[in-house]
């Protein structure tokens, strides 16, 4: 079986936000959507899900015009809607509204020819646990270092 393609990745994600759980979603697109899709022409800045009607919604997300498509290319902004079973649904209602927890996309990428997002559900961090990231990476970075430099002697 062919790996996924990874269309685009929200690197950010990890920085801004603790994410909790993950989950997959299919996303219900227009022709020229895919095709833009297909040469990774989307950007996830200030993008998020929402849950509206029992539906998830995906709001923000810039998937830029066709290059090659006529007048009548897409919206690059519009609300995109997102294909969850009616369990989960419910079950990140329940999250989102409880916690006060949010729907991030992490990734967006093919799978067996269709289109999928991965979406996170995610609390903000403050300015301090975003320090507190920072500090634990370069830790790491450089025990990593110390033991390789170790390996060489």
């Amino acid at each position: 079986m062919a790996a996924d393609k990874v269309v685009a990745t929200n690197r950010k994600a990890f920085h801004h936000y603790e994410v909790l759980e993950t989950f997959e979603a299919g996303l219900v697109l227009r022709g020229t959507e895919v095709k833009s899709l297909r040469e990774s022409q989307v950007n996830f800045k200030d993008c998020y899900a929402a849950v509206d009607n029992d539906e998830v919604w995906l709001i923000g997300c810039y998937i830029s015009p066709y290059h090659h498509g006529s007048d009548a290319n897409h919206d690059p902004e519009r609300r995109r809607k997102l294909l969850l079973h009616r369990r989960e649904i419910a079950r990140l209602v329940g999250k989102v509204a409880e916690r006060g927890l949010t729907l991030i996309p992490l990734r967006l990428y093919f799978k067996a020819g269709r289109a999928k997002i991965e979406l996170g559900l995610a609390r903000g961090k403050k300015l301090h646990d975003k320090r507190a990231s920072l500090r634990e990476r370069e830790a790491k970075r450089e025990m990593a270092k110390e033991a390789r430099a170790r390996q060489r002697a």
